[in-house]
């Protein structure tokens, strides 16, 4: 793994880091960097992992009719569907074990 995309993908970055994107939301999406920000209304069912091992990657869905995330067996998939609130980020955890990702728990 190159350094740019783990510096990318760390919970620590510098102003020297690229800024966190913006995608329309998607059945599936393929983000690049650990905060993405989300538009539209479609649920995502896949992510792409950007590694081939553990990875964390934040989202915050920036419209009023958020959908989320639906729950999707399939390889890269959902493991539990879990409607966001629009401004509030979300963490995903994918386990490249299952291939599914896990959104953390809200208190």
């Amino acid at each position: 793994m190159s350094d740019l995309l783990f510096q990318q993908l760390s919970t620590v970055q510098s102003d020297k880091q690229i800024q966190p994107n913006t995608l329309a939301s998607a059945a599936a999406i393929a983000p690049t960097t650990k905060f993405t920000r989300l538009t539209g209304t479609t649920p995502v069912t896949t992510i792409t992992p950007p590694v081939s091992g553990y990875c964390e990657l934040t989202f915050v869905w920036t419209t009023g009719t958020a959908n989320g995330f639906t729950s999707s067996a399939a390889v890269n998939g959902i493991a539990v569907t879990y409607t966001t609130i629009t401004d509030r980020p979300i963490t995903l955890h994918f386990d490249p074990r299952t291939a599914l990702w896990y959104p953390a728990a809200v208190v």
